[in-house]
């Protein structure tokens, strides 16, 4: 039976990539070691790393004046760093609430000293169905900070709200390179690996470096300017993770690059979004105009039968379907790895399964 993999994050990889890191991974380039084995200061670890940092400054078009960080520690350790390197002029933070992650990148900015932390903007009245658009600022902020892609929610800004002259940070983990991102709109963008990326363990940033303080007197490890300053290299790197990334940065290129990408993302949550907005028994929870092109959540309705249909979407190879824990219901990710087939067998099983329970409720209602 084949198996297809709807997880959130840690997410599938292309199988070219998975089966090339399985050749090397005894011997990497004919070293007699493991790729997982080589010093972060060797020759082979600088040459791969080099080539994953500019095969990544070409497919996300990243401008001269923007540094390229490969770091330890999680998206979420971001949450933390960036008020600490950006919030030093006014001190001030604008957030916009667009559901789980940015609550939480919300709460941890407001542990940070001295920092006054305001949500500008929230999608809370819809229940995070809705993206917030419309965002007034009523004083100066170091920078305004979107959670680009939500994967609980299943909501993507595919425009960016107006904000002249005002610095945005944005958290893209979850569709860096699935679609194509103007960096230059950006201050900051930050994105853990293990949704399109690679296997977790390493967090990209890439910052403006006009926007760092040349002595800004910080912990070394949540210091932008000393990170900058050893090329992510101040203490050992996520080796490992650095060099799965480099090999899917690779592999991107020869499919086409990110606009190849996002192009074959549309056509995959076009389908599922089709059937959705025509069964009479799945619903999609996002609005129409703010949907993912990564995570697409839906439900019956009713929790008994959505309980029915994960069963049986898990007996019939269509893993990981299950709905994140606050949110309940079924939630398909669709990252650039994901093959178009699987979301055919989603739509087809999804078909089937609909009329399977019309026909029971009809013999019911006999």
């Amino acid at each position: 039976m084949k198996v297809y993999n709807f997880s959130a994050g840690p997410a599938m990889m292309p199988p070219e990539v998975v089966a090339q890191i399985q050749a090397e991974l005894v011997s990497y380039r004919d070293s007699e070691m493991s790729v997982m084995e080589i010093s972060h200061r060797s020759v082979l670890y600088e040459e791969m790393f080099q080539t994953a940092k500019a095969d990544l400054r070409e497919l996300l078009a990243v401008p001269k004046d923007y540094k390229i960080l490969f770091l330890q520690g999680g998206a979420s350790t971001q949450f933390t760093t960036v008020p600490l390197n950006l919030a030093r002029k006014t001190k001030n933070i604008a957030f916009v609430d667009t559901g789980h992650w940015s609550q939480t990148a919300i709460a941890d900015a407001r542990l940070v000293p001295e920092r006054r932390v305001d949500v500008v903007a929230s999608g809370k009245s819809s229940a995070y169905t809705h993206l917030p658009h419309e965002i007034a600022l009523d004083r100066p902020y170091d920078y305004v900070h979107l959670t680009i892609n939500n994967t609980i929610e299943g909501t993507m800004y595919r425009k960016l709200p107006e904000l002249q002259g005002q610095t945005i940070v944005g958290d893209i983990s979850s569709n860096i390179l699935g679609y194509q991102h103007n960096v230059q709109k950006y201050g900051l963008l930050y994105a853990s690996a293990q949704k399109n990326i690679g296997p977790a363990g390493m967090t990209l940033v890439i910052v403006k470096e006009s926007l760092l303080d040349k002595e800004q007197d910080l912990p070394s490890m949540l210091d932008y300017v000393k990170l900058i300053k050893r090329d992510s290299n101040l203490n050992t790197p996520p080796v490992f993770p650095i060099y799965a990334a480099g090999l899917v940065f690779q592999w991107l290129k020869k499919q086409g690059g990110v606009k190849q990408m996002q192009q074959q993302n549309e056509a995959k949550t076009a389908l599922l979004y089709d059937m959705l907005d025509n069964s009479k028994l799945f619903l999609g929870t996002a609005h129409a105009p703010d949907r993912s092109l990564t995570n697409v959540p839906f439900t019956t309705g009713s929790k008994e039968l959505d309980e029915k249909f994960i069963t049986q979407a898990e007996k019939n190879g269509l893993k990981n379907i299950r709905g994140h824990v606050l949110a309940g219901g079924m939630r398909a990710s669709m990252y650039n790895a994901f093959p178009f087939e699987g979301v055919k067998a989603l739509v087809d099983f999804m078909k089937a399964f609909e009329q399977k329970e019309r026909r029971i409720y009809a013999t019911t209602m006999k």
